[in-house]
């Protein structure tokens, strides 16, 4: 066997005998090809390029519902040009078969073949890496996001879901009724957003949710966003929340949660002219927010997968907020805007299925609204891509009267004061409906209708 082998260089981590034992145990029992088609996913896994023709094919003559033995792998690889000559051929088949020390260590085998294929992986993701870094292509931190996403890539290729029987299924949601039912706002399934009306329709801020919050430009969106997080994390100190803004400061968003939740008004913010009981106002709100752990990112032009590695970093990740989705880019080189968008919306949809959190987009609105009677928004109003709609979850318009009452005489009589729509335009979970609730403005706060203008921010 010698001139067979001859061209296994031993260049990276592979195991030879591993290789050559699982392609022999389904020679010996084809049955056994569904128990390592589970652990070994694709012929790539195999090191030897032979091992991987041979297993493709195998998988081939099963999905065909071909019997694979001896004589029909024989068949299939004489015109594969895999071997010098027929003679090689059959002479390397029986050596599989023969090399095979017991069928019942199959699965110990696929796990070594595994483990050396991640290895190989994550030698290739170093030198790769070391290649850019000597290169100096781009910066230390983006850099660094790039490596920690390739290593992120090697790490969920680990993870694959099993058939599982429902039985098994069905204890773990019992389970988890049972945890909602022990606490004490076990009427949602995920965090509350603090706003009473909209945690009813949509039982909160639920895991691997794409959430988006569109409307017009100066209607509340940031505000909004910015209040669930505040909201989210006073009333569960042990969450992470990780809020990107690629159109505010830090300062400045910062600057709006303290508004909110010490109720003084951003002029007063703005110039440093507060009385002496807002003072005091304002160092318990700064120690109350001290005490969350919201993390703020203000990169501009931040991507995906930028996005993904910092708050991979996070220990209790609960929730990811993005303001806003119009000015993140792919990091791909796409000329038409509506494509990269869409590229967006999918990779944000991924990212909250990879992670397990709900995450919540901001987004601009067309100017369809501003021509439409009542300028109520609809779905068709998202802006550049019809697939916003497609990949998000659920979609949340912001409505105020007085927005256009301002600028149209008319409305002003009849706007309302003080109150804006929470419109769920699309629940995939649920219902949809209008959620009215508070606005004031001078405080770049909303709030529940409920809540009287001096009592504390909605938790």
């Amino acid at each position: 066997m010698a001139d067979i082998l001859s061209d296994f260089g031993r260049s990276q981590p592979y195991n030879l005998d591993a290789e050559q034992s699982v392609l022999g145990c389904i020679l010996i029992d084809s049955e056994l090809i569904s128990d390592v088609m589970e652990k070994i996913r694709t012929p790539e896994v195999f090191y030897v390029d032979k091992h991987q023709t041979l297993y493709s094919t195998m998988i081939r003559l099963f999905s065909e519902s071909r019997p694979i033995d001896y004589v029909t792998l024989l068949d299939e690889v004489r015109g594969a040009e895999l071997f010098d000559n027929e003679q090689s051929a059959r002479s390397y088949l029986l050596h599989l078969m023969e090399v095979v020390p017991t069928t019942a260590n199959l699965g110990h085998y696929c796990d070594i073949i595994v483990e050396k294929f991640y290895l190989r992986r994550l030698l290739g993701a170093s030198t790769e890496i070391s290649g850019m870094v000597q290169g100096e292509e781009g910066s230390a931190s983006q850099l660094l996001d790039m490596a920690e996403q390739k290593i992120y890539d090697i790490r969920q290729g680990q993870q694959s879901s099993d058939l599982k029987p429902i039985s098994e299924v069905i204890i773990g949601v019992y389970d988890n009724i049972y945890q909602m039912h022990s606490r004490t706002d076990s009427r949602y399934t995920g965090l509350p957003t603090g706003f009473t009306g909209l945690d009813a329709v949509l039982s909160g801020l639920n895991k691997s949710d794409l959430i988006l919050i569109a409307a017009r430009p100066g209607m509340g969106k940031t505000t909004f966003a910015m209040n669930i997080a505040a909201n989210v994390g006073i009333k569960h100190p042990d969450v992470d929340i990780a809020a990107f803004s690629l159109e505010m400061s830090a300062p400045q968003i910062v600057s709006r949660m303290l508004c909110a939740d010490a109720m003084i008004t951003s002029d007063k913010m703005r110039t440093g002219h507060l009385e002496p009981e807002e003072w005091g106002k304002l160092a318990q709100t700064a120690q109350r927010l001290s005490g969350t752990r919201i993390y703020l990112d203000d990169t501009a032009g931040i991507t995906v997968s930028q996005i993904k590695a910092k708050a991979r970093r996070l220990k209790n990740l609960g929730c990811i907020i993005i303001d806003y989705l119009q000015l993140m880019t792919s990091g791909s080189k796409i000329e038409n805007r509506v494509q990269e968008i869409s590229q967006i919306t999918r990779s944000l949809k991924i990212m909250a299925k990879e992670l397990n959190v709900p995450v919540i987009c901001l987004s601009q609105l067309s100017r369809a609204a501003e021509q439409r009677q009542g300028h109520r928004p609809m779905l068709s109003d998202l802006r550049e891509s019809g697939s916003i709609e497609q990949d998000a979850d659920i979609v949340l318009f912001l409505y105020r009267d007085d927005y256009y009452a301002d600028e149209e005489e008319e409305g002003k009589e009849n706007a309302k004061k003080n109150t804006a729509l929470c419109i769920v335009a699309k629940n995939r979970h649920g219902s949809t409906g209008d959620i009215p609730i508070g606005f004031q403005g001078e405080y770049t706060r909303f709030s529940n209708l409920e809540m009287t203008r001096d009592a504390p921010p909605a938790r």
